[in-house]
């Protein structure tokens, strides 16, 4: 089973290039960074993202994306949940959007 979790930011347009690169490092770095809960070891499987580039003009606001991938739905709850290290991200970074969306698929589940 794999769980892909997109999440979508309006990152605050008072923010210098510097914070908004800082984000996307933050953002990233969780890969590496988070750690399974019994293995001590890093559990998030894939993660991409970064600045929108879209010609279609439906962002609604959005300013960047990031897709995170999981192998199961219990690494993503606890990531979503309890995860220290991401807890850590969404309390220094939160302050820095205006807006976020969600939404989690499991990979050929229609």
């Amino acid at each position: 089973m794999t769980i892909i979790h997109i999440v979508l930011f309006q990152l605050k347009s008072s923010l210098s290039d510097a914070e908004k690169k800082e984000f996307c490092d933050d953002m990233l770095a969780l890969k590496d960074t988070c750690l399974h809960p019994t293995s001590n070891k890093p559990y998030i499987v894939a993660s991409s993202g970064g600045v929108d580039n879209s010609p279609e003009g439906a962002q609604g606001g959005l300013t960047h994306g990031f897709v995170v991938e999981f192998a199961s739905k219990e690494d993503r709850d606890y990531y979503v949940s309890k995860d220290p290290v991401h807890q850590a991200f969404v309390k220094k970074n939160g302050p820095r959007f205006d807006n976020v969306r969600v939404i989690d698929y499991e990979k050929g589940v229609y």
